[in-house]
């Protein structure tokens, strides 16, 4: 009886040193997007990529309102990670625009994953063929209060109109592009992945015809923002657009807790970037990151784990 009883402890014992080895499970959050959108389904091919690459790595991608939301989160240490656009962490971080007042605390920036292009469609009739003619025009600058709205809002200052020079609605993308092809619409802007669902269902009723931002006018706007960058919409994108059309990005951005550990985040950020062939296999998003690209449009400081990794590939001093 006695034996078994020390049997049994130093069993006990035995396990307990063992399991002391084993390293902690890390669970942690990532914050998408909904359901139906691009960011919760990329959020889950990361998630899966940091919980088989990265032992004892336990993240879920939650799915949540979105960029404002998701920030949100973070600030109140309800998500560790989030997907977000560059430009909502930077107003966010700063605590402007839709942040006005209400700065968020413990931000900081992995890095930015791929270009959501600020597309401006027009109407064929409407004769509009630069962002100056959308002057006394019809436009749909996107849902109030939203991403988009700012987009034009500051585009359109680089083009020196204010709203107080269209006839501004602010509509959904599916609504925008069903006021075009009704007639009750001149033109609009949308702030999305190419292609775009609702364009290219517009192209294909209707026509269109795609807006540049170039020249002068989007260098001035990129140097004044910085989350920004320039982009091209490859012709054919979209039925009768044959050309490329140049345009300004902003981009879907990975964020994370300034209050996580360096070490974590320079493991995370490292499996992510080593395994980036999985990431496009498992989503068509992920063929568009890159770190060289993770780098560019990041207004808002990197985390020091992040920024570990990018300096052991010289992309950053």
């Amino acid at each position: 009886m006695k034996k078994s009883f020390i049997s049994a402890a130093a069993a006990f014992g035995i396990a307990l040193a063992l399991s002391s080895c084993a390293p902690a499970n890390k669970n942690f959050i990532l914050a998408t997007g909904g359901t139906s959108g691009t960011y919760y389904p990329f959020g889950g091919a990361i998630a899966n990529i940091w919980n088989t690459k990265i032992e004892g790595m336990n993240v879920t991608a939650q799915a949540t309102g979105a960029s404002a939301e998701n920030l949100r989160l973070i600030s109140k240490a309800e998500a560790e990670f989030a997907i977000v656009q560059n430009d909502v962490m930077d107003y966010a971080y700063n605590g402007k625009d839709m942040f006005e007042g209400n700065k968020l605390e413990n931000l900081a920036s992995i890095g930015t994953l791929y270009p959501e292009v600020i597309q401006i469609a027009a109407s064929k009739a409407s004769g509009i063929k630069t962002v100056y003619d959308l002057k006394g025009k019809r436009v749909s600058i996107g849902d109030a209060g939203s991403g988009v709205e700012f987009n034009a809002k500051q585009i359109l200052e680089g083009y020196g109109l204010t709203f107080d020079d269209i006839k501004k609605n602010n509509l959904s993308f599916k609504e925008s592009a069903e006021g075009i092809q009704n007639g009750t619409l001149d033109a609009c802007f949308i702030t999305a992945g190419v292609p775009n669902a609702a364009l290219q269902e517009l192209a294909f009723t209707a026509g269109l015809v795609l807006i540049p931002v170039d020249g002068a006018e989007a260098d001035a706007i990129c140097k004044k923002y910085g989350y920004y960058t320039k982009t091209v919409i490859p012709g054919a994108t979209y039925k009768g657009t044959d050309e490329g059309t140049a345009a300004l990005a902003i981009k879907a951005t990975l964020a994370v807790s300034a209050k996580l550990d360096e070490a974590t985040v320079y493991e995370m950020t490292k499996a992510l970037f080593e395994n980036l062939e999985d990431l496009g296999n498992a989503h068509a998003k992920g063929k568009e990151v890159s770190a060289a690209a993770a780098v560019t449009g990041v207004s808002v400081p990197f985390h020091a784990g992040a920024l570990k990794y990018y300096k052991e590939l010289g992309l950053t001093e």
